[in-house]
């Protein structure tokens, strides 16, 4: 460090302060220097790679990659903190810091019912409102032909007037079929469109119309499918409605799935020969497909698709034999994601069996399946999404869902350990890593020292990619890392997912025959008479403890502290002693243990069912 000043200013003096904290964070020691750069320099960089998307119908977040690539372990990630405290201050911080209760709604997705009616402002305004609203979406009608005029011929095929106020009166005026004859994608996500009959007459004089989009509007609280019905009557070629495909779907929506069309690249009315040759990648989760036997999906069109999401489909129409010869056909296909109990069946290892070019299914590595005896992944489970009432204040809904998304360190130097937890809220970056049994990143607590001391410490999450990522892939974390089923993972999980109660029943029956073949007699034990602490040679007595303030006032020349269980003649533990202790660190019944014998049956959970197995057998 430099004489003038305690900040750290050198790699090496960076690593001397934070040695500990780099060993236990696991980052690759690749890229230590990288992070030292980034922290002394405060760079935030995570938001030019990656992208934050709604999902779970508004009550998720989820990150993607937005960049081409990111090899393994080639990047490491500030993320910051973005509420930290003591469980008791919770919500006496939720009220009285100013923004902090709305951020935490915003980020765990619980406030979506609080955005702002507008209706009564705009019953207020009339025709000004109507008129400047008007004049807004006329110049990005000019602003789409003028753009379309320089780059081309002049013809719009992809318009988007979403969050524009628009209403039913307003769609009329805008007599968009003269105007964009060969409009192929609309998009009028977000506006005030009541009418069904306004909207089906005004949308079926687009006749070369591929994709319709009118999420979010009043609308599709009123219509039954009567509305749908019409408009793919009128509009023969509608291939995605409202994000679902249409029983017309083929080119063209799986073209707009496999990112060969979009705004900047729309299709031309005289489609190319195979236009789909280029895909890889084509992710159809939840598009409400009933049928995927169809033409355009076929090797024939995409005999370069490796990576395939049928997620979230009913596909009812097709029998499991049937869709299993469709991607059988599939000559690349390496990656898959199907909803398991599902179209391809029951079992994840039959599906592997069926489909033996698959590298991964649902982000399992086809090898862990197999090894493992998967038949339903983990990582299938349906996720736990935060839930609240309409009368319910932004604190209290924050305090019910942020179990969802808090993470915990404690802090501690050379003399003492903290025993209060200190929690912390990642930012929206961060929070917007979900779990995976198979992620693709890892984040770490990470506390930096600027001037080497713990006064000064500032605290952040790390992120940095384990495996090689793609443009699109979703960012994922293990949030039990290290923790496998020795430690009950499954049941951990359940505070993230529902779990399956027919996996506790099997557990319940596994442990069962477990404990057939145990010796569940019951051996009656006399209690030990009480008799004096001091030795009998006069010595100290000596102390084993795992408590540091045990450690530090007991000073009395009575006792001496020891570092070996096996060896004290008290000891005073904070661990649970049971007989597998026992055995491991050579605890005899002649030591003072400051613990009543059979403790743990009462205060330990898996020595429970034991216990009543026990009892039972007894009866």
């Amino acid at each position: 460090m430099s004489s003038n000043s305690n900040r750290i200013e050198t790699y090496e003096d960076f690593v001397k302060v934070h040695g500990v904290l780099l060993a236990a964070s696991g980052l690759p020691q690749s890229l230590h220097r990288q992070l030292f750069q980034k922290l002394t320099t405060e760079t935030f960089d995570a938001g030019s790679y990656f992208k934050i998307e709604v999902c779970e119908d508004g009550r998720q977040r989820r990150l993607v990659l937005d960049s081409q690539s990111m090899p393994k372990e080639s990047n490491v990630f500030l993320v910051d903190h973005a509420w930290t405290f003591r469980l008791s201050d919770a919500f006496s911080q939720l009220q009285e810091v100013p923004g902090l209760a709305q951020r935490m709604a915003s980020l765990m997705c619980v406030d979506t019912d609080l955005d702002t009616d507008i209706e009564e402002v705009d019953a207020v305004k009339g025709v000004l409102h109507e008129n400047g609203t008007k004049s807004n979406v006329e110049d990005i009608l000019e602003s789409e032909i003028h753009n379309a005029t320089e780059k081309g011929d002049g013809t719009v095929k992809w318009l988007e007037l979403e969050d524009a106020d628009i209403g039913d009166d307003m769609l009329l005026s805008l007599n968009l079929s003269s105007k964009f004859p060969d409009l192929q994608a609309l998009s009028l996500c977000g506006n005030k469109l009541e009418t069904v009959e306004i909207i089906v007459q005004e949308v079926t004089k687009l006749k070369n119309l591929r994709a319709l989009w009118l999420n979010n509007n009043p609308v599709l609280k009123k219509c039954d499918h009567c509305m749908e019905d019409a408009i793919l009557q009128g509009c023969p070629k509608l291939e995605i409605y409202n994000s679902n495909f249409t029983i017309n779907f083929g080119e063209w929506a799986l073209g707009f799935c496999g990112e060969v069309y979009d705004k900047d690249n729309p299709s031309s009315l005289c489609l190319r020969d195979r236009p789909l040759q280029s895909v890889t990648s084509l992710d159809l989760s939840n598009r409400c497909i009933h049928n995927l036997v169809n033409k355009a999906f076929s090797p024939a069109e995409m005999p370069s698709l490796s990576h395939l999401n049928i997620r979230g489909n009913p596909l009812e129409q097709n029998s499991v034999r049937e869709l299993l010869e469709v991607l059988k056909g599939f000559p690349c296909l390496q990656s898959l994601g199907v909803d398991i109990p599902g179209p391809l069946g029951e079992s994840a290892i039959e599906i592997l069996e069926s489909l033996p070019t698959l590298c991964t299914l649902n982000g399992v590595t086809a090898s862990k399946i197999l090894e493992e005896g998967k038949h339903v992944i983990d990582s299938m489970l349906q996720p736990r999404l935060p839930e609240w009432s309409a009368d319910q204040p932004l604190a209290d809904r924050v305090l019910s869902a942020m179990w969802l998304y808090l993470m915990t360190y404690r802090l501690a130097n050379e003399e003492k350990i903290d025993e209060t937890s200190v929690w912390y809220v990642m930012d929206e970056l961060g929070s917007a890593v979900r779990h995976s049994d198979e992620p693709n990143f890892r984040v770490a607590p990470f506390l930096f020292m600027p001037e080497g001391k713990l006064s000064s410490a500032v605290s952040f999450s790390i992120l940095w990619p384990i495996q090689n990522v793609y443009k699109r892939d979703e960012c994922t974390r293990d949030f039990l890392y290290g923790i496998g089923e020795d430690k009950q993972r499954s049941a951990r999980l359940t505070a993230w997912f529902h779990t399956p109660q027919s996996y506790f029943i099997n557990e319940y029956e596994k442990h069962c025959q477990k404990l057939q073949f145990k010796s569940l007699s019951y051996t009656p034990t006399k209690s030990s008479n009480t008799e004096s602490l001091h030795r009998s040679d006069g010595c100290a007595s000596r102390v084993y403890t795992d408590i540091p303030y045990v450690e530090e006032f007991l000073t009395r020349t009575e006792f001496v502290i020891t570092t070996e269980p096996k060896d004290a003649d008290i000891i005073w533990t904070s661990l649970q002693v049971d007989e597998d202790m026992k055995t491991a660190t050579g605890i005899t019944d002649q030591q003072y243990v400051n613990q009543f014998p059979f403790e743990s049956c009462l205060v330990m959970k898996h020595h429970l069912a034991e216990t009543v197995q026990k009892v039972r057998k007894i009866n």
